[in-house]
């Protein structure tokens, strides 16, 4: 029974180095006839790591108002490190993080930045949607999710 249990834990460590409790990033990625979006983040973490997530926006069209809505998927037990750049304004829209970016022209291309670090006591899987708008008018919207083991 101890060698067993004892050869368990060699086996631990190959199942992370082959990614099964995650860290490694993912790409998910949304188009319209009006813009691009590509979000690179790992869909699967552990709890106290840090992360980052890559938000590509490419503009097809004049945006006057790019901003791109996170929903709480992102931020619950979550902590927010940095946003870089930083968005012309941030608030929150019905409970969703919103990020106004400002001007695209058309075949512009955006990267937006945001580092987090998963809090310890985060288990569980998470909806991440993201949502492009122009104004008022939606543009994109992608479903995405992540799980958090401990």
């Amino acid at each position: 029974m101890r060698r067993g249990l004892f050869a368990l834990l060699p086996l631990l460590t190959v199942f992370a180095l082959v990614n099964l409790f995650g860290q490694r990033p993912a790409s998910a990625t949304a188009s319209s006839p009006t813009a691009a979006l590509k979000v690179y983040a790992p869909d699967r973490v552990r709890g106290g790591l840090l992360f980052e997530a890559r938000f590509h926006i490419r503009a097809r069209q004049n945006l006057e108002k790019a901003t791109l809505v996170l929903h709480p998927g992102w931020l619950e037990g979550m902590t927010v490190n940095t946003i870089e750049p930083a968005p012309a304004s941030e608030t929150s829209s019905n409970g969703r993080l919103s990020l106004e970016l400002g001007h695209l022209a058309a075949g512009d291309s955006f990267l937006l930045f945001i580092q987090f670090q998963v809090n310890p006591t985060n288990l569980g899987h998470r909806k991440q949607t993201v949502e492009l708008f122009d104004g008022r008018k939606k543009l994109l919207h992608l479903d995405r999710s992540i799980t958090i083991f401990p």
